[in-house]
């Protein structure tokens, strides 16, 4: 299991910030190595995602959502996929949006569980590649609404 916590400025404000984080095209282009991504907020998204964990190259398919939605304030990302002999993964950002000087803090609290395969290749290992998925996301998200803020 792996478990951190993190925080972005993102210079937008929070509804629009909110906006982001609901919107599934936002949502597909800040997963790394997303090739498919449909569905509704409502029901849920499939995704198929392909990533490299040490020397293993998985493709996961899997289900991303979001749950315990606070509208313009907080929302849990869950995303649980399985990649075959590869192993499973499934993990949970609760994200934190506040009000700050020149933007909005989003703050964020991963918890990931990774199974099967991946997971024998050390716990090192497989926490480094946690949190760089989680990380990616959360930075491309904070990138595309910086580029997008001065565009305005």
């Amino acid at each position: 299991m792996v478990q951190y916590h993190e925080a972005k400025l993102i210079v937008a404000d929070r509804r629009r910030v909110w906006a982001a984080i609901n919107d599934p095209e936002v949502l597909q282009s800040c997963i790394t190595g997303c090739k498919e991504f449909s569905g509704t907020q409502r029901d849920g998204y499939t995704a198929v995602v392909t990533t490299k964990i040490g020397p293993v190259n998985a493709t996961f398919t899997g289900i991303v959502s979001l749950k315990d939605i606070v509208e313009d304030v907080s929302c849990t990302i869950v995303g649980e996929g399985k990649g075959g002999v590869a192993g499973f993964a499934k993990g949970s950002a609760k994200v934190n949006l506040k009000d700050v000087e020149g933007g909005t803090e989003l703050s964020y609290d991963v918890d990931a569980r990774i199974g099967g395969k991946i997971a024998q290749m050390g716990s090192r290992l497989v926490r480094g590649a946690a949190k760089k998925v989680a990380d990616d996301f959360f930075t491309k998200l904070q990138l595309q609404l910086n580029e997008n803020s001065h565009s305005d």
